[in-house]
C-alpha cells in the first residue's frame, strides 16, 4: 500500500482530498499542516518523508493570501518556491512521486484566448511569482512520474473562499459590488481532488509535465456572485464594478481562463461544468447548515 503525504492537509483541497480518501483504500495517507510540518523546515520534512516511508507527494501547501504576499515577501518565497524545491530533490532522491498544486497567476492575464500549458508565464504579483519560481525548481530537478497542476479561483465547503465569502454577506447585505472585469473560471476543489487521486496511477513520465485544470466554462467574478445567489434565492442587489474601482495590492490577471484540453486528452476526464459544481458546493453547505 503506498503511502501518501497531503501537505496543507487542513486547506480547502486538502480537505476535500481527506473528505474523500476512504474511497481509495489502496493509499494510506497522512494529512499535515504547520503544526504537524512545517514545510519551510527542509531537515523535518526529508525525515518525516523518510521515517513513514513516503511514495507520494501531494502538495498542496502554499501562501495563499494573494495580497498580504506583496509585503510577506520572505514567506511567500519559502512557501511557494524553497519548499517545492526541497520536496522536488527529495522526490528525485527517493524515487517519489511529486503532484505539486499551482496557479493562472502564473500568467499576466493580457490575452483573449485560453491559456495552454506552453504559454509563456508572466506573472504580475509576488505570489504569481513565487509559485511560478517553485514550477520551475521543480521541472529543473524533474522528479520522475511527477506533474504540475494549475488551478484558478479555488473554492469549497472548507476553509475561506469567494463562495463562503459571498454568503456571509448576503446575509449582512441587501447589496453588493462585485467586479466584473476579471474573467476566468471557478475549481471545486473537490472535482480537482477526484481528477488527482483517480489519476495517480495513469502519471507515468520522464519529464515533469504541467497540466491545467479548473471546471469548464467562463464567467466573471460578477456572474459567479449572482449565480450564488440565485442558486441560494437570496434577494440580494449585485452591482457590477471594474478593477479600477476596487484597488488591491496585488495585481490579477484580467483574463485567466485554462485550457483543460491536455488533461482531457491525456487521462480521458470529463470535468463538470461551473454551475453544476456550485450548486453540488452550495447543496453540501445546506447540509453541514452552513448557509
Amino acid at each position: 500500500m503506498n503511502t501518501i503525504l497531503v501537505t496543507g492537509g487542513n486547506g480547502q483541497l486538502g480537505s476535500e482530498l481527506r473528505e474523500i480518501a476512504c474511497a481509495y483504500p489502496i493509499y494510506k495517507f497522512l494529512f499535515t499542516d504547520v503544526a504537524e510540518l512545517d514545510i519551510t523546515n527542509h531537515k523535518d520534512v526529508e525525515r518525516f518523508i523518510t521515517e513513514n516511508n513516503i511514495q507520494i507527494i501531494i502538495n498542496c501547501a502554499a501562501h495563499t493570501a494573494v495580497d498580504k504576499a506583496e509585503t510577506e515577501i520572505e514567506i511567500s518565497d519559502q512557501l511557494n518556491h524553497l519548499a517545492v524545491d526541497n520536496f522536488a530533490k527529495i522526490a528525485k532522491e527517493k524515487s517519489i512521486q511529486l503532484i505539486h498544486v499551482s496557479t493562472d497567476y502564473v500568467f499576466d492575464g493580457n490575452t483573449c484566448k485560453p491559456y495552454v500549458e506552453t504559454d509563456s508565464p508572466n506573472p504580475q504579483s509576488v505570489y504569481g511569482k513565487t509559485k511560478l519560481a517553485g514550477e520551475q525548481a521543480m521541472q529543473r530537478i524533474n522528479p520522475s512520474n511527477s506533474i504540475i497542476i494549475r488551478t484558478s479561483w479555488v473554492y469549497s465547503s472548507f476553509g475561506n473562499n469567494f463562495v463562503k465569502t459571498m454568503l456571509r454577506l448576503g446575509k449582512e447585505k441587501t447589496a453588493l459590488s462585485v467586479i466584473y472585469d476579471q474573467i476566468g473560471t471557478p475549481t471545486y476543489a473537490k472535482d480537482l481532488a477526484k481528477i488527482i487521486l483517480d489519476n495517480l496511477p495513469k502519471i507515468k513520465n520522464k519529464e515533469v509535465e504541467i497540466f491545467h485544470y479548473s471546471n469548464e466554462g467562463v464567467c466573471s467574478w460578477y456572474d459567479f456572485a449572482k449565480a450564488i445567489f440565485e442558486i441560494t434565492n437570496k434577494n440580494l442587489k449585485v452591482d457590477p464594478i471594474s478593477t479600477a474601482q476596487y484597488p488591491t495590492a496585488a495585481k490579477r490577471p484580467f483574463y485567466s481562463l485554462l485550457s483543460k484540453q491536455k488533461i482531457k486528452e491525456k487521462f480521458e476526464v470529463e470535468v463538470p461544468y461551473w454551475k453544476e459544481s456550485l450548486i453540488a458546493c452550495l447543496e453540501k453547505l445546506d447540509e453541514l447548515n452552513r448557509i
